[in-house]
């Protein structure tokens, strides 16, 4: 389960997302909805599986409303039970590797702090969870992550950027914490940091952290080995 976008290089980079999680277990039959703007919706694919007990992972970085209130109830309204229903890719140290692979595919240097640029939620939970996300991030390169929104919560990756260059560090390097490009991946590359990474789409370690989620869920509903089916979002 993907959110959604209406720009089409989103789309386009979760089929080539899912396209990777196929090619590491062609075993699972392997389909897709999105909460909102893009078809097929989560409601269409689940009417569809209805007979099944598909394994739904959300593609979402953090454990915000959609994770713990939409998803759920359109789970239940399908008459499929919640433990079917995989914990939100982030954190995880999965995350911190395509993280720092995407950083170092632009030639930061070592020593730069970095900003990371989450997309923001009002939840409080999804802010914990950038927060820790930055901690892994940190553990991950040996130096400072400061963790930031680029909606609803700050500091913003603008604000973070600027105070780490006031404080004295002229180059500055922002982790772009988003799976796909769109609005806010084109917000986080306009603050003043010398490096931006893009986001971080189909990298084999976020391929890899999905089918950690699928088995995660599909060990605690107690599912057979097959058939198996994962829902991607």
């Amino acid at each position: 389960m993907a959110h959604g976008s209406r720009d089409a290089s989103s789309s386009v980079t979760i089929h080539t997302l899912l396209r990777r999680v196929r090619s590491l277990r062609p075993e699972l039959l392997v389909q897709y909805a999105f909460l909102d703007l893009n078809r097929p919706s989560l409601r269409d694919a689940l009417y569809q599986l209805r007979s099944e007990r598909p394994i739904l992972v959300p593609l979402l970085l953090s454990t915000g409303y959609h994770v713990r209130v939409d998803i759920p109830a359109a789970v239940a309204a399908a008459g499929l039970p919640t433990s079917q229903v995989a914990r939100a890719l982030g954190p995880h140290p999965l995350l911190a590797e395509a993280l720092a692979a995407r950083l170092a595919e632009t030639g930061a240097t070592p020593e730069a702090p970095v900003v990371l640029a989450g997309a923001g939620s009002s939840d409080p939970t999804a802010i914990a969870d950038t927060t820790r996300m930055a901690h892994l991030l940190a553990c991950r390169l040996g130096r400072p992550v400061t963790p930031a929104h680029l909606s609803a919560a700050g500091p913003t990756p603008h604000e973070a950027v600027a105070a780490l260059r006031a404080a004295g560090h002229h180059d500055v390097a922002v982790a772009t914490y988003l799976l796909a490009p769109g609005f806010f991946a084109r917000r986080a590359a306009t603050t003043e940091a010398r490096w931006t990474s893009p986001p971080l789409a189909a990298h084999d370690a976020i391929a890899r952290l999905i089918l950690h989620r699928y088995d995660e869920a599909r060990t605690a509903a107690a599912l057979p080995l097959a058939p198996e089916k994962v829902l991607g979002k």
